[in-house]
């Protein structure tokens, strides 16, 4: 599935909902209200994985430094690692 973006914002996909992509991911993103209070559910739309982030998870990311961020997002840490 590839979906361009341009400077209009996430595309509303209709079964999948907004997603956010660039050339190196996409994500489809939703707020999920079925557990105790509202939280996001973010969803890899190349490998169909599913990550919930509640409130204090998602303000932990915002504080985090940004050395640290970039960590978090090398690739190469965890994402590329074969987990048989």
């Amino acid at each position: 599935m590839s979906i361009r973006m341009g400077d209009r914002g996430p595309d509303d996909i209709p079964g999948v909902g907004p997603v956010v992509g660039n050339e190196f991911a996409e994500v489809s993103v939703d707020v999920d209200t079925e557990g105790n209070s509202a939280r996001l559910r973010l969803t890899d739309l190349r490998t169909g994985r599913v990550r919930f982030l509640d409130a204090l998870e998602l303000e932990t990311i915002i504080w985090l430094a940004d050395g640290h961020l970039t960590e978090l997002l090398d690739p190469s840490a965890d994402r590329w690692r074969d987990r048989s």
